[in-house]
């Protein structure tokens, strides 16, 4: 099974939080890849909203400890385990109080209009990075859900394209019509310099503020392969991970088919 490890970096996971067709997927997707004889490990922020003691969540205390620094700042980086049921498979969560802990009336705080949306993407995607690294566990693919997971494919291919636990692993996007409003800050690519990512790494947001779109783009830019995850995905975008050549597989309403498609489309990425 050394070469059937697929990590999924998700946005959204039911019944973590309310169902979605981004959450359930979250949820469908890694069970029923699962079930078709692939190993599976899943990680989602762990948003302040989520009720800790209803879902059975407790402290990794020997992943946890470690400090992302972003913009010059420490930021602790808690990680957090519940296992999902009926399947027994492990949600790990990235916490940290700076970024996820906002108030408890609202339902999922990433996607507001919040200032510092592009840090909280950039830890929770290092601390994927960084949690997956002390496990040891070396992913065959990894498939990222949700644009919070967006940085992904970047920080894979230029950060840590080296380092053994990633270096062979192929890099899946997937598209959504779920969005953000507005645009990140606007010293979001000064940001990503600090974490050594170069400007000809960058070049593609280095012009204009970066919303959804460009966000998207940058990920596909990265990435060995694009899923079309969702209906109503922007057709812009479509046409943009169409017109990269790279492998594609469309949007399916049907589940049966939909987690077939994805485990042969998996297996076909590993065969090539």
């Amino acid at each position: 099974m050394e070469h059937k490890k697929i990590l999924y970096i998700s946005q959204e996971i039911a019944p973590y939080l309310p169902e979605s067709p981004l959450s359930k997927l979250g949820k469908n997707l890694p069970q029923g890849t699962l079930e078709r004889g692939f190993e599976v490990r899943t990680f989602m922020p762990k948003y302040g909203c989520i009720n800790e003691r209803r879902n059975q969540l407790h402290e990794v205390i020997r992943l946890s400890g470690m400090n992302v620094i972003i913009d010059d700042t420490d930021h602790p980086l808690i990680i957090k385990v519940a296992t999902l049921q009926p399947a027994r498979m492990q949600v790990y969560f990235i916490d940290n109080d700076d970024y996820f802990h906002y108030s408890p009336d609202k339902t999922l705080e990433i996607h507001s209009s919040k200032e510092d949306n592009d840090e909280r993407i950039m830890f929770f995607v290092r601390g994927v990075i960084e949690t997956v690294k002390k496990l040891r566990w070396e992913p065959a693919v990894i498939h990222c859900l949700g644009w919070t997971s967006a940085l992904a494919p970047i920080y894979l291919k230029r950060l840590f394209n080296e380092d053994p636990t990633f270096a062979n692993a192929k890099i899946v996007y997937a598209l959504h019509h779920d969005s953000f409003d507005g645009t990140l800050d606007p010293r979001f690519v000064d940001k990503l310099k600090m974490c050594q990512l170069s400007e000809t790494d960058l070049a593609a947001i280095a012009d204009a503020p970066v919303d959804y779109n460009a966000l998207n783009r940058l990920a596909m830019d990265y990435a060995d392969a694009i899923v079309e995850a969702s209906e109503n995905v922007d057709p812009a975008l479509v046409e943009y991970a169409k017109a990269t050549g790279k492998p594609y597989l469309p949007y399916s309403s049907e589940e049966n088919i939909l987690l077939d498609s994805y485990a042969e489309f998996y297996n076909s990425l590993l065969e090539n």
